[in-house]
């Protein structure tokens, strides 16, 4: 979809140099998502690189696109139920999770700005988000495209949008497309002067425009502007709910074990991106959740030295707050000896036990916007690791690749991880057979 081709010659367009989304340069367009009150249509056919399973049940990204995004361009990466990413440094690893992350913070309805930061901050006024080489145009304007293909019960689905990051963060523009190429949402920044864009939706009416802002996307906003009165736009809303449901469902996860040491005051027990409050989330689940701590003990027998016996939170003293206290992980050992509090731990055996709690946990147990008019059963939580075996051995690399497996078999978990050329994790991931591997290297 050329913004451009929506109206006159005043409208934006941006590829990898600086046009649309039309025809990105890794292939056709073919999108899905979400809606506040629509319902489910009956399953269909999935496009996931791990079998259609899990989609039957859940919406799902089976494909990251990268048109033009920061260094990468061109770059289709197949996702399935558990991917590990490897290649050497500068490759693109990180870039990709950090692109899926957008999309999801976008998805849930947050500004450019709060999602790519101020135009302003970089040197010279250029957006590290551009590609270094991309050209501006007649009007000095530069940006970058990305999107994802989403399987689901609404079928194949594929989503992109433009974004204009110099000289300021505007939306040029969306498209949602079906697998068979349909059009079911296009917008266009028609008119520079204003600050919105034209939806058009073939479904709601062929002559009918909305207005939308630039400043965020339209997908999720859709459902307040489309009634579902027709079966046409009950289809459309269909797609565009699944599309949002499967990129709102991501949860970031860097465990950083120098924060995971010190005691935390106990609060709401929903674990933090970085997972320095483990201890509050161990204190809660081996209250409320007792199956998941059980094999979450379980998995710490595989992965931490030495024998363990129980797994929980003990006091660690006042906090600062009125009638709030302190607490600390501790592995309690069956020798009979003293427990081990968590920050005696290693790195790896730190950064173990909290990969392990996320993938056993799930959206309850962690601090993650889900879609709550949809039932828990028809979202799968995609978990992003970057660096997930930084600090592992090649015994708690297989261990937590083989969790992530069994959790992806009931299709409510899925994880994407990185690893670097050689590691731990791409290592097992190679002999295993059952993740996905993709060398973004080769």
């Amino acid at each position: 979809m050329r913004a451009a081709q929506h109206g006159g010659a005043a409208a934006a367009t941006l590829d990898g140099r600086a046009d649309g989304i039309d025809g990105p340069a890794d292939g056709p367009g073919h999108p899905g998502g979400p809606g506040d009150t629509a319902k489910f249509p009956r399953a269909s056919a999935d496009g996931t690189a791990g079998g259609p399973e899990g989609a039957a049940r859940a919406p799902a990204v089976s494909a990251l696109h990268l048109s033009a995004f920061r260094a990468l361009r061109t770059r289709t990466v197949p996702l399935g139920p558990v991917t590990v990413l490897t290649g050497p440094s500068g490759s693109g690893k990180s870039t990709v999770l950090e692109a899926y992350e957008a999309l999801a913070r976008l998805g849930q309805g947050s500004t450019l700005d709060e999602v790519f930061g101020t135009p302003s901050a970089p040197p010279a006024g250029h957006s590290p988000y551009v590609p270094r080489t991309a050209r501006p145009d007649r009007q000095g304007r530069r940006g970058f495209r990305l999107g994802c293909t989403v399987a689901g019960p609404a079928g194949v689905l594929r989503f992109d949008v433009a974004v204009q990051a110099e000289p300021e963060l505007r939306v040029v523009g969306e498209r949602l497309s079906a697998h068979s190429g349909e059009t079911l949402l296009s917008t266009a920044l028609r008119d520079p002067a204003r600050r919105a864009v034209a939806a058009t939706c073939p479904a709601a009416g062929p002559s009918r425009t909305l207005r939308m802002p630039d400043d965020r996307l339209t997908l999720p906003l859709l459902p307040l502007r489309v009634a579902g009165t027709t079966p046409e736009e009950q289809v459309l809303l269909e797609a565009v709910e699944q599309v949002v449901v499967a990129l709102r469902s991501v949860f970031a996860c860097a465990p950083m074990p120098a924060r995971m040491r010190q005691p935390v005051t106990a609060r709401d027990g929903r674990l933090r991106g970085d997972c320095r409050n483990l201890a509050d989330v161990l204190r809660r689940t081996g209250s409320e959740c007792g199956t998941r701590h059980a094999a979450l003990l379980a998995a710490v027998r595989e992965g931490c030295a030495g024998p363990v016996a129980e797994l929980r939170a003990e006091p660690a003293g006042p906090g600062r707050g009125q009638e709030s206290e302190l607490v600390r992980g501790v592995l309690v050992r069956d020798d009979g000896g003293p427990g081990t509090p968590l920050e005696w731990l290693g790195e790896g055996e730190l950064r173990f036990t909290a990969l392990a709690l996320v993938l056993l946990t799930g959206p309850g147990v962690l601090s993650v916007d889900t879609v709550h008019e949809v039932p828990a059963a028809r979202q799968a939580l995609t978990v992003l690791a970057d660096g997930a075996d930084r600090g592992l051995d090649g015994r708690q690399a297989a261990g937590l690749l083989a969790l992530a497996r069994r959790m992806a078999e009931r299709g409510h978990v899925r994880l994407l991880a990185t690893s670097t050329a050689g590691g731990a994790l791409a290592r097992e991931a190679a002999s295993a057979g059952g993740p996905l591997l993709v060398d973004l290297g080769g």
